[in-house]
């Protein structure tokens, strides 16, 4: 029995040594990645706080965060909805932007809102578009869709429109309006 079980052993050290000395062959399998449509990050259930000078001044929301680098336009997509909320010097919250997709062009500054994008301030104001363009480097919000803004006092619809990034200085072309029957002057 004991010679057995060192024949066992010998014979499981040869199969161990032999298995050893096989070469072994790692294939590899070459593709190219296209930097314009690969993300160089992908990033899900996204809460981040932006500061300026040590001051938190953005609450970014979103499911998913997606980051090219690597483009010769670099950009980051956020397409499946994003929520910011603009704080003041003292943490409160004076904004909330949402919409349905987003895309950061990084070297532009600019940020391109897209689809069901609605905006409310702490002077109870709304801004309501389908398309909506903030460019960080002039500090203006624009856009050339429909916009609606709804106030305590008026709603106005038009095709169009500019503003400063606070939204506190607007102008809506090609502009309609529904204000309350006593701000109408009679004659």
């Amino acid at each position: 029995m004991v010679r057995l079980t060192r024949t066992i052993i010998v014979v499981a050290i040869v199969a161990l040594v032999a298995g050893c000395r096989q070469e072994s062959h790692i294939g590899s399998v070459g593709f190219v990645v296209n930097p314009e449509t690969t993300p160089t990050m992908l990033t899900r259930d996204v809460k981040t706080l932006i500061s300026d000078s040590g001051i938190t001044r953005y609450q970014i929301t979103t499911p998913l965060w997606l980051m090219y680098d690597e483009a010769k336009r670099p950009y980051w997509r956020v397409p499946n909805g994003l929520k910011l909320v603009k704080f003041d010097d003292y943490m409160h919250q004076v904004a909330t932007v949402t919409c349905d997709s987003a895309i950061y062009f990084r070297q532009q500054q600019l940020w391109q809102l897209d689809g069901n994008i609605d905006i409310s301030t702490v002077e109870k104001t709304r801004f309501r578009t389908n398309q909506l363009f903030w460019d960080q480097s002039t500090h203006k919000v624009y856009s050339d869709s429909f916009m609606r803004v709804e106030r305590p006092d008026r709603t106005l619809e038009g095709y169009g429109f500019n503003a400063n990034e606070r939204l506190t200085s607007y102008e809506i072309r090609r502009v309609s309006g529904i204000f309350p029957a006593s701000q109408l002057k009679t004659h």
